[in-house]
């Protein structure tokens, strides 16, 4: 939901439901860093509150334009999190298969040596 100036659209209020300070923050923190804006704030009214108020003001394009980029550039920045992340689990189950293996490989050697030994002879 927008809140908003019909006079100067230079600055709105946007309120988002079931949200927490995860998503506030991390929007606040893109809006940031966009050349355009020049204050990017967010609150949330009560902590029993699901909702979170992001306030936007630019230094000339459209506040709504504005947080719209913000929002899919968060959601770029999640989708090359989730990419990078999913690459690294994948590798680690790659490499822990093959350290299972060798231990269980290390594990049957060392089971055939003993067991080579003719321990009651002695």
């Amino acid at each position: 939901m927008e809140h908003g100036s019909f006079r100067n659209d230079t600055h709105a209020s946007f309120t988002l439901a079931e949200e927490d300070h995860t998503l506030g923050n991390a929007l606040r923190y893109v809006l940031c860093q966009d050349p355009r804006v020049t204050t990017a704030t967010y609150n949330i009214q009560h902590p029993s509150l699901e909702r979170v108020s992001i306030q936007v003001q630019t230094t000339g394009d459209p506040a709504r334009e504005v947080f719209r980029d913000g929002c899919q550039e968060l959601m770029l920045m999640n989708r090359h999190v989730r990419t990078v992340f999913d690459k690294a689990v994948a590798k680690f189950k790659v490499e822990e298969a093959a350290r299972t293996k060798n231990a269980e490989e290390e594990l049957k050697k060392q089971r055939d040596l003993f067991e080579s030994m003719d321990i009651e002879s002695n």
